[in-house]
Formats: C-alpha cells, sequence, structure tokens
C-alpha cells in the first residue's frame, strides 16, 4: 500500500494539488512518446497517394500533434504550463498502419513526458478523424482501426 505522505500530487488531507516546483533548477529536458494506429491496406493506400477526401492526412495530424504539445497542460489536470523549445514528428507508413513518434524539448523545472503523450495521442485520433470515412464498414463499425502501443520511449534531462 502506499503512504500518502509520500504523494505529491496529494496534500495531508487527501487533496489533489499540483506539484510546486518553484525551487527546483531549471534543466534541459527532452522525451519522445510514440504510438500507432492500425488501419486497413486501402487505407494505407490513400494516405500514401495523398488521396484521402479530407487532405493530406500527415500534414494535419503533424499540426494537431504539435498543437496538443503545446496545450497540454491545458488538458492534463496537474501539468505546469511549460515553455516549449522544440517539437518534432516523425510518421512512418507501413504496411498495416501509421506509426507516430513525438519528440519534446523544453528549458524548465519539470519534465515533457506528458506533451510528448498528448502529441501522439492527437496526432493519431487525427489521422483517425482524417481517415474515417474509409476505414467504416457496413454497420458503422471501424473493424481494422486501433490506436495502439503508445509509451515514453526516451526521457533526457541534464543541468544547465
Amino acid at each position: 500500500m502506499v503512504d500518502e505522505s509520500d504523494l505529491t500530487h496529494v496534500t495531508d488531507d487527501g487533496d489533489a494539488q499540483m506539484v510546486d516546483v518553484g525551487r527546483k533548477p531549471d534543466t534541459a529536458r527532452r522525451a519522445v512518446a510514440r504510438g500507432r494506429i492500425d488501419l486497413q491496406p486501402s487505407t494505407i493506400e490513400a494516405i500514401s497517394a495523398d488521396s484521402v477526401e479530407k487532405g493530406d492526412v500527415l500534414a494535419v495530424a503533424r499540426v494537431g500533434a504539435i498543437q496538443a504539445v503545446k496545450h497540454t497542460w491545458e488538458t492534463i489536470p496537474m501539468c505546469h504550463q511549460i515553455p516549449i523549445t522544440n517539437v518534432e514528428t516523425d510518421f512512418s507508413v507501413e504496411e498495416s498502419g501509421v506509426e507516430l513518434s513525438v519528440a519534446v524539448e523544453t528549458t524548465g523545472k519539470t519534465g515533457c513526458e506528458m506533451e510528448a503523450l498528448e502529441g501522439v495521442t492527437t496526432g493519431l485520433n487525427v489521422v483517425w478523424d482524417m481517415v474515417k470515412a474509409a476505414e467504416k464498414d457496413e454497420e458503422g463499425q471501424y473493424p481494422a482501426t486501433r490506436i495502439r502501443d503508445v509509451e515514453v520511449i526516451a526521457k533526457e534531462k541534464r543541468e544547465l
């Protein structure tokens, strides 16, 4: 069992709180997350040929991922608003889906792994939104479409 006194986001009274990072030194930080969306082969072909009806899937998903990184503090309740210094998105279109990795960099008092995760999940959600008409079967279901394997794959921190 976890001792509540060890929980950084809980007060002595058991109330949720944001961690005070004010006294921590600024450090350079980088986090990388990745995930994938499984899609039907015909959808992969349409993405590769840039023939999806809604437009350039990966370009829109890239913008969505970057926007999500910048707004993570607004959607994750205990996240601090941090200065994002760089965002890199890398899409890999494969035979059975699209993989996305998002690298986020900041200089500040706390890490940026939540921002990297938010970028990946939103970027993949945008892919789904852009191709959902092509993915839907006759019953209105998405038999092949799955977002999966979302994870943080790297974290770095260095003193300034």
